[in-house]
This record gives C-alpha cells, sequence and structure tokens, in this order.
C-alpha cells in the first residue's frame, strides 16, 4: 500500500501571507552566498578542525596534530574557511595561529550542537 502524502487540499491563496514572505526573502544572491557558507559546514573535516579552534587557537602544527592529519590537508582546509571568513589568523614570529573568525563562527557551531542534541 503506498504511503498517504499529505497535500493541501485548499483553493484559497493567503495572499496576505504570500505577500509578507515574499518581501521579507533575502535576494537570490545572499541565498547563494548562504548555502556557501552552509556548505562550509558540511564537511567532518571542517567541522573538526572549527571544533578544535573553538577550544583554543593552534598553529597548524598543532591542528594536524589533534586530527591526525597532514600539515598540507589541514592548510588546504584552513585556506577554504579563511576564504569563507569562518577562521582568521595572526602571525607570532615565524609561528601562523589559527582562531575562529569572530563569535558568529562560535554561535553556528554551539547552536547546530545544540540542535543535534536536542
Amino acid at each position: 500500500m503506498p504511503n498517504k502524502i499529505d497535500t493541501c487540499s485548499c483553493t484559497i491563496i493567503h495572499h496576505e501571507v504570500v505577500d509578507r514572505a515574499s518581501a521579507q526573502m533575502q535576494d537570490h544572491e545572499i541565498s547563494v552566498k548562504l548555502s556557501e557558507l552552509f556548505k562550509m559546514f558540511a564537511d567532518p573535516t571542517r567541522i573538526k578542525l572549527l571544533s578544535a579552534l573553538y577550544i583554543s587557537e593552534m598553529c597548524v602544527c598543532d591542528i594536524a596534530a589533534c586530527l591526525n592529519m597532514t600539515h598540507s590537508a589541514i592548510s588546504h582546509q584552513l585556506r577554504l574557511l579563511k576564504m569563507y571568513n569562518l577562521v582568521r589568523s595572526r602571525k607570532d614570529g615565524k609561528v601562523v595561529y589559527y582562531s575562529l573568525a569572530d563569535s558568529h563562527v562560535t554561535s553556528i557551531l554551539s547552536k547546530g550542537l545544540e540542535h543535534i542534541n536536542e
């Protein structure tokens, strides 16, 4: 027996709801940018890397040791994360330290964990 799919059987369009939602929705360009941002969170390696930086500022060597990955692989992921302004770097002598870019990134990680742990 096929599963019944809930469908809207009304023929009345709620113009005021549609108008309000249409007026307040972000434009296509913003939707694309937001989608690209969330793609950065769709990779387990990047999530682990961001989680490590959530705990502490780290250099590439420390992140590589923490995640049991090569320096090259970590550097590649950090480049992507920097492109999307999710991490920032600071140089101290010859060592470059990475941290989460701002409180928004911390909040996204926290809210995501809160959501999956409900």
